[in-house]
């Protein structure tokens, strides 16, 4: 069986873009909540990128619908600070969104906080 080493680097270099990006948008979000209190409690959880890095989804932990509102009302800037900081042929497009993972947490607290231990309580 062959190894084949441009996946690894394709996916290496993938890893690279993403925290990149996740970096430059951090930042920019902190700049933002300065004068917009809707980004004080954003935080990026993770970035990825399509293959072709054409787009990329932000995760945040939270996104209410005030943060959602702020996100799409920068998103111009956002995308403008991320192409003067990413020396890349073509910016990747922005799509804003929950981080699944923290919701699918929050449901499985939820669902242990229910149950009821069997035998000696605490």
């Amino acid at each position: 069986m062959r190894h084949d080493r441009s996946g690894t680097n394709r996916s290496f270099r993938a890893r690279r873009v993403n925290e990149l990006l996740r970096e430059i948008l951090a930042e920019e979000i902190t700049e933002l909540s300065v004068s917009d209190d809707r980004f004080i409690w954003l935080t990026i959880t993770g970035v990825k990128s399509s293959p072709d890095l054409s787009k990329a989804t932000v995760w945040f932990d939270r996104l209410t619908p005030e943060s959602a509102e702020a996100l799409a009302e920068n998103r111009r800037r956002i995308q403008s600070a991320l192409s003067k900081q990413v020396h890349m042929k073509r910016t990747p497009v922005l799509e804003f969104a929950e981080d699944p993972s923290i919701v699918a947490g929050e449901r499985i607290d939820e669902i242990l906080k229910k149950v009821k231990p069997s035998g000696d309580e605490f």
